[in-house]
């Protein structure tokens, strides 16, 4: 017995075709809204957690505090440390990022060249870890670190880092870390302590905030004197304007 086949008709595809581009419009659409209004909420509202925490094996403590009772010297601290040019970028450092692609392209540990901007991005809404997730995540980055540059300003972007930067094993913010370090709050660190908690910002696993010693102790020493420029400069002067 003989069977026909019916022809699949160009106006088929054409139709699936539609579904899908409406699809993925309308998922565009939403995440915009989505991902818009949530930055809104937060420019306003402490944010409770973030995936990080969440997945934090040695689970997470987090002590949420206005950048009012935090003391100045840490703030000039992570800017002398991490991004010194946190006041005058828009959310991305050009020349950090050319520096980053020229050490990666020289050695095999890779370097980044994110900014404060960019860290809070990425540690408010986004998720940490390597392989092919890391540059869907990058590409979001990008996104959530212009939101927050428009939405936030300087001033919040900075109190928002301060309180969900991972600190030490299952710490997260320089409140708690100000506890658990020196048995004092973050309102009370002197230059020299607000400098090793900068110190061990881009490896808080494996950096020791008390008694450092080699690299971590030379880096500390090395922030708590930059930060005096810092403050000498006005550097900071974006978040306390």
């Amino acid at each position: 017995m003989m069977r026909f086949f019916k022809p699949t008709r160009r106006s088929d595809h054409r139709s699936t075709a539609g579904k899908v581009g409406w699809f993925v419009g309308r998922s565009i659409i939403w995440f915009v809204i989505g991902s818009v209004s949530l930055t809104v909420f937060y420019k306003f509202v402490p944010v409770p957690v973030t995936i990080t925490m969440v997945a934090d094996p040695n689970g997470f403590d987090r002590d949420w505090t206005s950048l009012t009772r935090i003391d100045r010297s840490m703030v000039d601290a992570v800017i002398a440390g991490e991004d010194a040019k946190f006041c005058t970028h828009s959310g991305f450092d050009g020349d950090a990022i050319e520096q980053a692609m020229a050490k990666n392209a020289r050695g095999k540990r890779l370097r980044g060249g994110s900014t404060i901007s960019q860290q809070t991005a990425k540690n408010v809404f986004l998720w940490q870890g390597t392989g092919w997730t890391r540059y869907l995540r990058k590409g979001l980055e990008v996104w959530f670190t212009v939101l927050i540059e428009n939405i936030w300003g300087k001033r919040r972007i900075m109190e928002v880092y301060l309180n969900v930067a991972e600190t030490g094993i299952g710490t997260y913010g320089v409140e708690t870390a100000a506890q658990r370090y020196y048995r004092h709050s973050a309102a009370r660190l002197s230059p020299v302590e607000a400098a090793r908690i900068a110190a061990a910002l881009p490896a808080p696993k494996r950096r020791s905030v008390v008694d450092p010693a080699g690299f971590t102790r030379r880096h500390g020493n090395a922030i708590a004197a930059r930060s005096g420029v810092v403050r000498n400069e006005a550097m900071d002067a974006c978040v306390y304007k």
